[in-house]
């Protein structure tokens, strides 16, 4: 078993890791965290310039054809750095490049995937509704209407991340009311410019420099041609695709744990109490060696992860576990950290309280860690549904 990375995976880490260091300092990052809903366009085409919204985009199309494991490697150093970042950089490549490439046409794939590539195009999911989250079927009302060569869309969308700057909506509907509700499901290109779409940002705690939105749908017309896969199918074909959103969702909790951990280590190093460093107390070795534990376990069941990806195997149940055990580092690093800082930690000024603030939007997004275990049991072990 061979844990090394190929001599190209570690230039491209090695690339990036100085791309993080000399341009997502902590002091950039602090700026965007206290004065952005977005990553800024001049940094954007500076990351684009990497390639990196092409990522596993097919050379024919302009991407850089590279796999999932070339992905993690990118998206866990810019999480570090701020998983606002990486989100803002990726989300056009996890939500409008991935589901095109999975089940998109080819005059879609011509039409979108070089723009994407180039960074030209930002896009975001429309599926959660005021409603319910995890409970999509459950709670989704969005509807489009079939009128002549087009799609009428009502309804709306909530928690929707980057829609305010968005270029396209991929969007979850309802097509056929008649059915078993996973049966009547479509997905729709929408462009965000259409008239009848209203967006409002919504305030929250974490992750500032990647804003989330309400999207209100009203007599949107949507030409038939943005269908995306078969009508009343896009159930199934659309989660088919979002299996890698789970593996970046796993990356931003990597990069906060990493962060906080390095931070609460350096701290530990200089801070003076009782005529020593605070590093040379038992208990704060012990908050650091568990820490550091977790950011291992984590990443070790993410590149599993990626692997299976790309050797082709399945690896839905995995990539769940590697949600939960990610979320874990990540929130044991920001509460040992925290207290490692004591007031310090507290302090607006230190940045301790933001990896605190960050982490606590990846236990419930995408999925809850409670519903994740819920998918391990179920599909997993084969053990009845519980809820």
């Amino acid at each position: 078993m061979d844990f090394y990375f190929t001599e190209e995976q570690r230039l491209i880490q090695d690339t990036y890791r100085k791309f993080r260091e000399k341009e997502l300092t902590p002091q950039y990052v602090r700026w965007i965290d206290e004065n952005c809903d977005y990553l800024p366009e001049d940094m954007l085409q500076k990351l684009a310039e990497l390639g990196t919204m092409g990522i596993t985009i097919p050379r024919e199309y302009g991407g850089l054809g590279l796999g999932m494991t070339e992905f993690c490697i990118i998206t866990e150093e810019l999480s570090t750095a701020n998983p606002a970042v990486a989100m803002c950089a990726l989300i056009g490549l996890s939500f409008g490049a991935t589901p095109i490439m999975g089940i998109g046409n080819q005059e879609q794939k011509r039409k979108h995937l070089p723009r994407i590539a180039e960074g030209k195009e930002k896009w975001a999911l429309c599926m959660t509704e005021p409603g319910g989250g995890t409970d999509i079927l459950g709670a989704i009302t969005t509807s489009a209407a079939k009128d002549a060569d087009s799609y009428v869309v009502n309804g709306t969308k909530m928690w929707i991340t980057g829609a305010h700057k968005a270029d396209y909506l991929m969007t979850l509907v309802i097509t056929d009311k008649t059915v078993d509700r996973k049966k009547g499901l479509s997905a729709l290109i929408i462009d965000a410019k259409s008239e009848g779409i209203t967006i409002r940002p919504i305030r929250k705690l974490g992750i500032h420099g990647c804003g989330v939105n309400e999207v209100h749908f009203e007599d949107v017309r949507v030409p038939a041609e943005n269908l995306l896969g078969e009508e009343n199918r896009g159930w199934y074909q659309l989660l088919g695709t979002l299996n890698p959103e789970r593996i970046s969702t796993s990356l931003f909790s990597l990069g906060i744990a990493r962060a906080a951990f390095n931070y609460a280590l350096q701290y530990s190093k200089e801070r003076r109490a009782f005529g020593k460093t605070i590093g040379s107390f038992q208990i704060l070795q012990h908050y650091l060696a568990d820490i550091a534990i977790e950011i291992e376990n984590a990443r070790n069941l993410i590149y599993k992860c990626a692997w299976l990806c790309d050797t082709g195997q399945k690896y839905d149940v995995e990539v769940a576990m590697a949600k939960i055990v990610a979320c874990r580092a990540s929130e044991l690093a920001a509460l040992h950290g925290m207290e490692i800082l004591g007031g310090y930690g507290f302090a607006m000024e230190y940045d301790m309280q933001r990896y605190f603030r960050d982490y606590k939007q990846m236990k419930f997004s995408p999925i809850s860690d409670e519903m994740a275990r819920n998918y391990i049991a179920e599909v997993g072990f084969g053990l009845p549904r519980s809820f």
